[in-house]
């Protein structure tokens, strides 16, 4: 078995400005610059920051990269939305649908998915 000290995720991205100003300024997310590998750090809770680095021939992935948890789902729609954000809509297995909203509600938590500029998959979620 592994002995593990620590974990950390990664996201790829084709522009890092885009991703800070759209982590940074949209979503208001604290990133950091790590200068030395030249990527950003996105501090979100307690946990190990999320690396994003640059991948000029990135192609996002077709599954949910990164959850934010949240406390109140329809206050963190209706912000992103005000940012300019759309939720993405889904064919979800057993035939959950979207509210009004976007929200995915009724088997387990309720979810809402969205994209980054990168066309990174990203959900809020309420747990």
């Amino acid at each position: 078995m592994l002995k593990m000290k620590d974990a950390f995720s990664t996201i790829a991205v084709p522009d890092l400005d885009v991703a800070r100003d759209f982590y940074g300024s949209k979503l208001g997310i604290d990133v950091s610059t790590e200068a030395e590998m030249g990527m950003l750090e996105l501090h979100v809770g307690q946990g190990a920051p999320v690396t994003v680095y640059p991948k000029p021939d990135h192609k996002p992935a077709v599954f949910t990269v990164l959850n934010f948890v949240v406390d109140d789902i329809d206050a963190a729609v209706s912000q992103l939305n005000d940012a300019g954000i759309t939720m993405q809509r889904y064919d979800v297995d057993g035939g959950m649908q979207a509210d009004a909203k976007g929200i995915y509600r009724g088997q387990g938590p309720a979810i809402a998915w969205f994209t980054d500029p990168a066309g990174n998959i990203l959900s809020v979620i309420q747990q």
